[in-house]
């Protein structure tokens, strides 16, 4: 998302259009027909009010309808921010709201200090009692830019904040733990944390205990007061056993008249899909089990995503003697790349295959090699064997700078990752990460793939075969839904996706459709592949939304 200025600290917020805070209030139930004095509402980040006020004027609309007396409501709201600019205007907010209410000017500031804290929600000194709804925008901020000692606070408070990841995190767990049964979270934040490994301890933590009750995607949707360079969803999370999910896709049309239109239809007991301009939306019978990651896309994709996860196994397969894996990782290719082969001894030249080699669909190798210094065995082959690489390897002193080569000076000239002696041979499938199409091109075997290409290798697979299976559509939506997109479309096609691919076996596909994916592979026909791969999957393409 975009943050504050550069010049200013980094608080991590952005502001959020009215009409989503509206969708986000309807999802969870705060609505003004029902008796909000009775329930206890929590925002974890209020910032200068955007979510509180329209919280106000819903509670102040349902005290008048129940005959309560706002001055009694206390307990009614819960908020806090670490800004003080922020708590000061948040209160403000509330004071004008309560005063046009007709509340007294005495009240109406007890109740404002009441409503506003000034606090680190991730921290002790938070009410620790229980609420019906949490509301919200949690602010955006990477661990790596947080202070180390309290980064190394949140971590040991809120378990599921590991990796790299982004301290929203820590306001979804903390927000769960505060839930009462059958409480509800809605929150509009960044959606990496669903497809990324930082969010595995979440997603198992939601699996276990709680419930998925909508996302949806917000990618193209102007959905804050300015613009964000993060993609937002809206996810409404609830304390209850786990049932059907809502999921909805959108595009930059979608506005608030549609909002409020998907959101009257989900409340109906026998919705199962919506169309409408900018948005289409789907009940799934049930949501994805465990810490695995989250697809996201049309309903008509999901729906793909789950027929295919429950018939087929996942690419790599160590059943089928299928790997998924990437190249090697150097550490200093400026000096272990080259297309000088005379750098070093022939036996220690080995052909790379890099991410040019691949551009035309067909590998065609540019010159470059690896000076390679493990034996066939894992090893490290001894220098004083190989004067020609010694000398060449010696002139470079960066490489005795790197972290590989001080953990163990004996072997600074190491690369980080161990060539493996047996995979040079055999024929791999290669593709190129941040594409914005998938992209498989068959390498016959002879050179080594560099670690900006990934690799698939099978035992039992025509590769080709194989080829036309991931250059199909149903191979790029997998794709789509798991990983991480980047800006202008960018698709990561890293081994964690890879991976995730689902396909038939190769005896369970006939002759004829066998050769179809073989045509379809070598002409670079992604159309013919789909079509093909589609028999091969026994799915009918138009269904699924993939032509």
């Amino acid at each position: 998302m975009t943050l504050v200025a550069p010049a200013t600290p980094n608080y991590g917020e952005v502001f959020t259009r009215r009409w989503i805070v509206e969708v986000l209030l309807d999802l969870t139930g705060y609505t003004s027909g029902r008796d909000l004095g009775s329930v206890h509402l929590l925002e974890p980040s209020c910032g200068s009010g955007a979510f509180l006020g329209v919280v106000i004027e819903r509670l102040i609309e349902s005290a008048t309808a129940y005959g309560r007396n706002l001055a009694e409501l206390e307990d009614a709201i819960r908020a806090y921010d670490l800004q003080t600019n922020h708590v000061e205007a948040s209160r403000e907010l509330c004071c004008r709201l309560l005063l046009d209410a007709g509340v007294s000017q005495t009240v109406a500031q007890k109740l404002a200090g009441s409503w506003v804290n000034h606090a680190d929600f991730l921290l002790s000194g938070v009410d620790e009692r229980s609420v019906d709804v949490v509301i919200g925008n949690p602010p955006y901020i990477r661990y790596d830019d947080l202070p180390g000692d309290l980064a190394a606070k949140y971590r040991h408070m809120w378990p599921t904040m590991r990796g790299r990841g982004d301290i929203y995190i820590g306001f979804i767990e903390r927000s769960l733990r505060l839930l009462a049964p059958g409480g509800k979270i809605g929150f509009i934040c960044a959606d990496r944390w669903m497809r990324n490994q930082y969010g595995s301890d979440l997603r198992q933590l939601i699996a276990q205990q709680y419930a998925v009750e909508h996302i949806w995607t917000m990618h193209d949707v102007p959905a804050f007061e300015a613009e964000v360079s993060a993609y937002p969803a809206i996810i409404v999370l609830a304390n209850q056993s786990q049932g059907s999910a809502v999921v909805a896709d959108t595009t930059s049309e979608f506005g608030p008249a549609r909002a409020q239109a998907l959101v009257r239809a989900v409340q109906a007991e026998d919705f199962e899909e919506f169309t409408d301009l900018g948005v289409k939306a789907h009940r799934l019978p049930h949501w994805f089990e465990g810490s695995e990651l989250w697809p996201t896309g049309s309903p008509a994709r999901l729906a793909l995503i789950e027929y295919l996860n429950d018939r087929f196994n996942q690419l790599h397969d160590p059943g089928t003697g299928t790997k998924v894996s990437i190249g090697v990782a150097t550490g200093a290719d400026k000096v272990f790349v080259t297309k000088d082969r005379s750098v070093a001894e022939p036996d220690r030249m080995l052909p790379l295959a890099m991410r040019r080699d691949l551009m035309s669909g067909r590998f065609d190798w540019q010159g470059n090699y690896l000076v390679n210094p493990w034996a066939e065995d894992g090893s490290l082959v001894a220098l004083d064997k190989y004067p020609k690489m010694a000398a060449y390897l010696s002139s470079h002193p960066v490489l005795k700078e790197r972290f590989v080569a001080k953990r163990d000076p004996v072997a600074w000239y190491r690369t980080i990752d161990k060539v493996q002696a047996n995979l040079v041979r055999k024929p791999k499938l290669l593709l190129q990460d941040m594409k914005t199409t998938i992209h498989p091109v068959l390498e016959p075997g002879g050179c080594y793939p560099h670690h900006n290409l990934y690799y698939v290798i099978s035992e039992t697979w025509d590769l080709e075969v194989l080829g036309g299976i991931l250059l199909s559509r149903v191979a790029q939506a997998f794709i789509e839904a798991y990983c991480v997109r980047m800006r202008g479309g960018t698709l990561r096609f890293q081994a964690q996706y890879l991976k995730r691919i689902r396909v038939p076996r190769q005896r369970d596909i006939d002759p004829a459709t066998q050769e179809a994916l073989k045509v379809a592979f070598r002409s670079r026909d992604a159309v013919a592949a789909t079509e093909a791969a589609a028999v091969a999957y026994g799915i009918n393409p138009k269904e699924y939304e993939l032509v």
